[in-house]
């Protein structure tokens, strides 16, 4: 059993997805910060500044102890968190995209197998056993 594993675990395709599963973690860290840091400051400076992490609407106001400390959390729907996300999977499908094109251009193109002679037709062959039986 230990076997099996061990040559489940050393075949081509379980590392090439372990490989995919850690680069998809790399490009979804590049492309959080690419996000974060420089497109959407760019988007909130055409929009007049807005921050869209910061957007939301309320549902309910945090309560405030004497110390400054929520008692209650506050209640709210971070749309604008979920813009930023809405960017970022656009931008990370695109990324995928162009890796994909990129691979399937400099990936070889299947050499197709040169086609089989025909064979003789039906015809042929009758006028052939025909010939044959004529001598």
């Amino acid at each position: 059993m230990l076997k099996e594993f061990k040559n489940f675990i050393m075949t081509g395709n379980v590392i090439e997805f372990a490989v995919a599963v850690i680069m998809a973690g790399a490009v979804g860290a590049v492309v959080n910060g690419f996000v974060n840091d420089i497109v959407m400051p760019v988007v909130g400076m055409l929009t007049g500044g807005v921050d869209f992490s910061d957007l939301k609407i309320v549902l309910q106001a945090a309560v405030a102890e004497s110390e400054g400390v929520a008692a209650v959390p506050e209640v709210a729907i971070r749309w604008g968190a979920w813009v930023n996300t809405l960017v970022n999977l656009v931008i990370v499908g695109f990324v995928m995209f162009m890796m994909i094109k990129a691979y399937n251009k400099m990936r070889k193109p299947k050499v197709e197998a040169p086609a089989a002679p025909a064979g003789p037709t039906q015809e042929e062959l009758l006028a052939e056993i025909r010939d044959l039986l004529k001598k």
